[in-house]
């Protein structure tokens, strides 16, 4: 095993020390944010920090980095109010990848990839085709952090769109059967495969002696 310390930490070069602090969480969601701004110019970016909120209402976040530089996602969303997220599946990891290269705001990430801009019921920002879960996003509200000058923007469902054969019966989304990725740290991808599900757990009868 090896042992780090929060001075070990702090005197790494920046490049290790991101790398290592962005996989030490353990693997992380994979989506693409669609979004649009007001002069109708599409963008998609890859994003590892969506979490779920909860499900009454359906509520999702994800952490925005300090918007000390131009971050064209929040400023579309903030600009129109909605937004989706994609999965990022096997096929389309390069391409996903690609979209957190800097470009400009007049460029669309989509007319620089193979990705291709998808609408469905009349939503307004767009979906990326190629991904198998799309989910309509409004933004709701957002919370300043402190400690590190990050942004959570918080989201709630508004419709979704998932591929028919990972919807089990019961509900549950299968993500192996899309191929589903995830992110190890800043540029890891891997496609993980479903084990098993343990189902809702119970308390243990617990015997006493007399």
């Amino acid at each position: 095993m090896a042992f780090f310390t929060q001075e070990d930490i702090n005197s790494f070069d920046h490049i290790h020390r991101i790398n290592l602090m962005n996989s030490l969480s353990g693997y992380k969601s994979a989506n693409l944010i669609g979004s649009i701004s007001s002069s109708a110019i599409e963008n998609v970016a890859v994003f590892s920090s969506i979490i779920h909120l909860g499900s009454n209402p359906p509520l999702l976040g994800f952490i925005l980095r300090p918007t000390t530089v131009p971050r064209n996602t929040y400023e579309n969303l903030k600009e129109i109010g909605y937004y989706t997220l994609n999965h990022i599946t096997k096929p389309i990891i390069e391409d996903a990848h690609h979209t957190s290269a800097k470009y400009d705001k007049s460029i669309s990430e989509f007319d620089v990839t193979n990705l291709t801009p998808e609408y469905l019921n009349g939503f307004v920002a767009p979906f990326v085709k190629e991904s198998p879960v799309k989910i309509a996003m409004k933004f709701v509200e957002e919370y300043y952090i402190r400690a590190n000058d990050t942004i959570m923007v918080v989201g709630e469902i508004q419709f979704f769109d998932v591929k028919d054969d990972m919807l089990e019966e019961d509900g549950f989304l299968n993500l192996s059967k899309g191929e589903v990725a995830t992110i190890n740290g800043l540029d890891g991808y891997a496609v993980p495969k479903l084990l098993t599900r343990e189902g809702y757990q119970r308390p243990k009868e617990i015997q006493k002696t007399i």
